[in-house]
């Protein structure tokens, strides 16, 4: 057996490349951004060969810097940013147009339109998500309206759709797997949890031909090749990144929840082997599947996805400009005893669960003049920590077992100031992992056990150890008061683009 497997993480911003051995322990890491375009308010797009040429650098930086070659790599996983859509050629792979990011709010008024219609409550069933714009169905339907010939060329079997994870296994496969994974697939407003499969009526309803669909497979999988500079590694794994960042968490039993803090903040709690329907506006998602497990073969979850969590950092760097580096935002909000009456709503794209408001914009409310650089960062820091409260409270009233405490991964979870924030407002502990690489991690682990480089999910779970445990230590009545507070503040973000 060979001595790593490798992690693709194709994320919002960046791609990586993870070489992870046995232990679960990351041994080489690199990291490429990409460009990220907004040609219009509320559109933003990719350029998928940027993707692929950055993923592609990255597998090749890491091998370099390991001092090994893919002869060493057991096999590949494949996890990414889920509802970003693309549409390429499938004998040129090239794509037609830029790929559409989950951010994206263009196709508001096409979802408008179907509730209009009465569709709401049908897509809700049958799909366990809300009729909302962020997932991929409606960008799909966008692109084959707005692209000359797209319909017709797609009805022919001439293009392929697909995101993220397609893409890239079309790419590393030489064009000979056209595939995506539950997970992935559960995302789009197009596969049905009932019948694990493309839905014959929602692709009625939005008009997308099957034909351009992806094969969808398990997480975990065999039989796929990768070829890496000539040499065949086997593909047999694909997740979402936050189904991926799940397993990574070893969240594998009812009732365990992990939030990951990126580009924005997603909860998922594991339910088990049923969907649980939500009736608090959260997403009902397929959570992994493996093709053989000693537990159910497939598992489910529950998801709420806060659309801007770490990009709210990265505004007040690259937009507003007070601070140079994401690192100076702790010390920064750390500088004042509290926010002082400041309340910072960071809907630039809309508010996701438990409100789904495209329409919802950023909201910046009680400055005086005594407000300070410190009052705004440490503002948007609780802004974070606030929108994933409102996710846990909703989860609270759904969930048969209710989470007792919240695993914590990505990059905004190394901070130690959001973290203890965090803990007081939900009033849970927070528990961050030695391995903050999850969602990678889940990615690799998924891939490892399709080809027994780990053995079971028992021994997953023994690599996970805690980095540091963060208990609640706020009165509930000041934490009751500031939320309240931050519930005044949504209102006044809400439907404001409208």
């Amino acid at each position: 057996m060979a001595d790593y497997v490798m992690a693709l993480d194709a994320g919002t911003t960046s791609c990586r490349a993870i070489l992870f051995d046995a232990k679960g322990t990351p041994r080489a890491i690199a990291q490429r951004e990409f460009t990220q375009y907004f040609p219009q308010p509320g559109w933003v797009e990719h350029d998928a060969d940027e993707i692929w040429a950055a993923q592609l650098g990255t597998i090749r930086d890491c091998l370099a810097k390991q001092r090994c070659s893919a002869r060493d790599v057991a096999a590949i996983g494949i996890t990414n940013q889920r509802e970003t859509i693309l549409l390429w050629d499938r004998a040129t792979a090239r794509p037609l147009a830029p790929a559409i990011v989950w951010q994206d709010r263009r196709t508001a008024a096409q979802c408008a339109a179907l509730g209009a219609r009465g569709h709401a409550e049908e897509i809700a069933s049958l799909t366990g998500l809300p009729l909302d714009p962020y997932f991929s169905g409606t960008k799909l339907a966008w692109l084959l309206d707005e692209l000359p010939g797209a319909r017709q060329r797609a009805e022919r079997g001439e293009l392929c759709a697909g995101t993220i994870d397609s893409w890239l296994a079309y790419r590393l496969t030489g064009g000979t797997a056209h595939i995506t994974d539950v997970t992935n697939a559960s995302r789009t407003m197009l596969f049905g949890l009932s019948d694990v499969d493309w839905n014959p009526r929602l692709l009625e309803l939005l008009c997308i031909p099957r034909q351009c669909l992806p094969r969808v497979v398990a997480s975990s999988f065999g039989g796929i090749e990768a070829q890496i500079d000539g040499t065949a590694v086997p593909l047999t794994g694909i997740a979402g990144d936050q189904q991926a960042a799940l397993f990574g968490q070893a969240c594998f039993k009812p009732g365990m929840a992990k939030n990951t803090y990126g580009t924005g903040c997603f909860m998922l709690m594991n339910t088990g082997a049923k969907p649980l329907r939500s009736r608090h506006r959260l997403v009902t998602t397929i959570a992994w599947e493996r093709a053989a497990s000693e537990f159910a073969a497939r598992e489910f979850a529950m998801e709420g996805s806060v659309f801007i969590g770490g990009a709210v950092v990265q505004w007040l760097r690259d937009g507003l400009g007070i601070i140079k580096s994401s690192a100076d935002i702790e010390p920064l909000a750390r500088s004042v005893p509290d926010n002082g009456g400041v309340y910072f709503v960071p809907a630039f794209t809309g508010l996701g669960s438990p409100h789904w408001d495209p329409h919802a914009r950023g909201t910046i409310i009680g400055i005086t003049r005594g407000t300070t650089a410190g009052h705004i960062a440490r503002a948007a820091l609780e802004s974070i920590a606030y929108q994933v409260a409102e996710v846990l409270d909703a989860m609270r009233q759904d969930a048969t077992t209710p989470p007792y405490e919240l695993r914590v991964d990505g990059g905004a979870a190394a901070n130690d100031f959001l973290m203890q924030v965090q803990a007081d407002v939900l009033g849970v502990p927070v528990v961050r992992p030695k391995v903050t690489e999850t969602t990678a991690l889940g990615a690799a682990y998924l891939a490892g056990l399709g080809v027994g480089f780990w053995k079971s999910e028992a021994e997953v779970a023994a690599n996970w150890q805690i980095d540091r445990r963060f208990e609640p230590d706020t009165g509930n009545d000041q934490i009751a008061a500031q939320r309240a507070d931050w519930a005044r503040a949504v209102q006044r973000a809400s439907s404001w683009a409208q």
